[in-house]
């Protein structure tokens, strides 16, 4: 009986398919979004670009493999942690506040918003902690899960904290990868059944004071006065059609005019501000309508079963891991974004992966595709063989 090592380094070709798909999906969206003509960029050019770079962000990363990722690991958290970090006190002529915010680094020919790569450090980080921890603690407990989930907790909350306040969307973002990881991670049922119970519980508690007490979270926990109208201009949108939830009901008539099979290629009618970013899915639903906003959920779905199968077919749970945060970043981030289109779900600001426009968002994305590209790359087979 003899042992053969059938290492078969190869490209994913079934994901670089996938992703084509969603770069042609973007560039008819996008061509169709930017001709509302609210602004004179063209961009359907700049998001060529940056899928260029996010090209070559991928085949930077692909080369890694799983040593050389946990090398990198706590470099590129810290590096985000820093990044995070220089936006609070960063003057406003590189880091200007939009919207009351600042969440972008102002660069030559660009800005960056580094919380988006931070949501792919943290999944490497966290990705880390669990597996490190398992090997120190092959027998479980319910002491050693316990301080797994402290420590999967230190790793979120510390970016988390930094941008809760700037960036409510990203921060949910956060919140979306800790819990699918912890989910994976092996930790007990009996410390996370009482825990996401509370959390329940909590976010049960926060919507009573929403909609009976509000001036309790403004006092006590600084919440803003524009962010209860999100909320209020979500639970009814026509009360707010003139002022906070204008986006909203104008999405809603451009989905709900598109029908079944949508006005054609060019043909919109109805004008929705920013469509180019997170109202992108409500050009796709008022052009295609109802068919063409199932196909682009269905290679949504089609991509996160192949990152599960990836996830699934290795025998490294560094890369499990790594893929579960992608999968919840990704899950989150769609559903998210068309159910706030919908009017199903608030409207926090989340693009649409690989669909809206936006570098910081894109490459982000292409760089977690890289981290999928590079598990397969380096997956190995081994078989057995008799010989004679």
């Amino acid at each position: 009986m003899t042992l053969k090592n059938n290492t078969t380094s190869k490209l994913d070709y079934n994901l670089v398919f996938i992703l084509i798909l969603l770069f042609l999906a973007s560039c008819l969206a996008l061509y169709s979004a930017q001709a509302s003509g609210q602004y004179k960029e063209n961009f359907l050019v700049k998001q060529i670009v940056w899928y260029v770079v996010g090209t070559g962000i991928i085949a930077a990363v692909i080369t890694l493999d799983s040593d050389q990722l946990k090398k990198l690991t706590w470099y590129a958290y810290g590096f985000g942690i820093f990044l995070l970090c220089f936006l609070i006190v960063a003057p406003p002529s590189i880091a200007p506040v939009i919207n009351g915010a600042k969440n972008w680094i102002k660069l030559p020919g660009m800005s960056l918003q580094p919380s988006e790569f931070v949501k792919v450090f943290i999944i490497l980080a966290l990705a880390w902690v669990i597996d490190k921890h398992h090997q120190k603690n092959p027998v479980k407990s319910v002491q050693s899960d316990f301080w797994l989930l402290i420590k999967m907790g230190i790793v979120t909350m510390v970016p988390l904290a930094l941008i809760i306040k700037q960036d409510l969307g990203t921060a949910l973002v956060f919140l979306a990868i800790l819990v699918g990881m912890v989910f994976i991670s092996g930790i007990s049922w009996k410390i996370l059944v009482p825990m996401f119970s509370a959390g329940i519980v909590l976010i049960g508690t926060v919507f009573y004071f929403v909609l009976w007490h509000p001036d309790f979270l403004s006092k006590y926990l600084g919440v803003g006065e524009y962010q209860l109208r999100r909320i209020y201009s979500w639970l009814d949108p026509y009360s707010y059609q003139g002022t906070d939830a204008y986006q909203l009901t104008k999405s809603l008539l451009a989905i709900g005019s598109g029908q079944t099979g949508g006005k054609g290629f060019g043909n919109r009618e109805v004008y929705l501000p920013e469509s180019q970013t997170d109202f992108i899915f409500s050009v796709v639903g008022e052009e295609y309508g109802f068919i063409g906003a199932s196909v682009l959920i269905s290679l949504f779905f089609l991509l996160i079963y192949h990152i599960t199968k990836v996830g699934m077919e290795t025998k490294n749970n560094f890369y499990t891991y790594i893929c579960v945060g992608v999968i919840s970043m990704i899950t989150f981030h769609v559903f998210q974004n068309i159910g706030m289109t919908i009017g199903v779900l608030p409207i926090t600001g989340i693009p649409l992966p690989f669909i809206s426009y936006g570098g910081s968002a894109l490459m982000a994305n292409m760089l977690a595709m890289g981290l999928i590209f590079s598990i397969r790359y380096h997956y190995k087979k081994y078989m057995f063989s008799t010989t004679a």
